[in-house]
């Protein structure tokens, strides 16, 4: 009997506790370079979602993927998400040589000496973080971020919330 009620109160506890938020993402910010100014995430967050691509000239993966980046930019761009392109470890001639080369028009910039990467734990070439309007990590990719990957997170961020509708008065 006794146990019957601590399983009870812990489960009623567990039930009763908010659900665990996902982390903060760092503020970052950084030249642009196509050399149109400074990028500041502090601008966005609140206002759209952001998918942060950190990529290189060098990588292999990233280069595969490089299109599949912009195609989704331009798809989500509608809708309020905006992708930001930091290349970690290049050199400028470089990191702009593989932007154009893929045609990016997604707003990028460098990170030489991984200061902004190892904000978000970066662990290797590609990385993406996705973050939501809140300004939580709401997923972390290492590795593969392909198209229909992102799909899958960004979707369920870009629906609208159903209206709620109050309760039926009684009479």
């Amino acid at each position: 009997m006794r146990v019957r009620r601590v399983l009870a109160g812990l489960a009623l506890a567990l039930l009763a506790a908010p659900a665990l938020a996902a982390p903060s993402a760092p503020a970052f910010s950084f030249a642009l370079l196509d050399g149109s100014g400074l990028f500041d995430s502090r601008s966005l967050i609140g206002k759209k979602i952001l998918v942060v691509r950190f990529q290189a000239s060098w990588c292999k993966v990233c280069e595969e993927e490089a299109p599949g980046v912009e195609r989704t930019y331009e798809k989500y761009k509608p809708s309020g998400v905006e992708v930001v392109g930091v290349l970690i470890q290049d050199t400028a001639a470089d990191a702009q040589r593989f932007l154009k080369g893929h045609g990016a028009t997604y707003p990028a910039g460098l990170d030489p000496r991984l200061t902004i990467a190892n904000r978000f734990g970066f662990k290797g070439t590609p990385y993406t973080v996705v973050i939501n309007k809140k300004g939580e990590m709401v997923a972390r990719i290492h590795g593969r971020a392909d198209e229909a990957r992102l799909a899958r997170v960004l979707d369920p961020l870009i629906k609208p919330t159903p209206a709620r509708k109050p309760p039926a008065r009684l009479q």
